[in-house]
């Protein structure tokens, strides 16, 4: 559990630099560094995020890891940075208001809170869906290159 704590606050961190520097330097909501460039960055550091934490219950554990370990280690990263990255945006929301979603379509016609509960709910479960995605093909990964080196 420390190590999805660990790993799923720092993916959560990373996404918190990300969003202050980004909106800081291009402060048009529109821009593709806000959707493109988001998105990439959000999943390469889910990726890293669950990657490391993997690796650090396999290094806690011996050198062999068993793919459901693995697998249940990533979904738990997985978790905590849904809801670490959900409690920011929450509060971002809060602190300054709609104007950082201005760019997506229809945010402008709807209520606040129906725009706000759609992005956590989607966000949530794609950073879940894709947690599980990425934990699977991470863990199975490492365990058949640890079969191929005879660990």
């Amino acid at each position: 559990m420390r190590i999805a704590l660990k790993y799923g606050l720092l993916i959560t961190l990373g996404i918190i630099l990300w969003v202050v520097i980004a909106h800081a330097l291009v402060p048009n909501p529109n821009s593709k560094i806000h959707s493109l460039g988001a998105m990439l960055f959000f999943n390469l550091a889910e990726i890293s995020g669950i990657y490391l934490g993997i690796k650090a219950v396999r290094s806690e554990g011996g050198s062999e890891i068993e793919f459901k370990k693995g697998v249940k280690a990533g979904i738990a990263i997985a978790f905590v940075y849904a809801i670490s990255s959900c409690l920011f945006f929450l509060i971002e929301i809060l602190i300054l208001g709609p104007r950082i979603m201005a760019g997506e379509a229809g945010t402008q016609t709807k209520p606040m809170w129906q725009v706000a509960l759609g992005a956590f709910a989607g966000f949530f479960i794609f950073a879940i869906l894709f947690g599980v995605i990425y934990s699977t093909l991470i863990s199975f990964l490492l365990a058949l290159r640890a079969k191929r080196q005879g660990v």
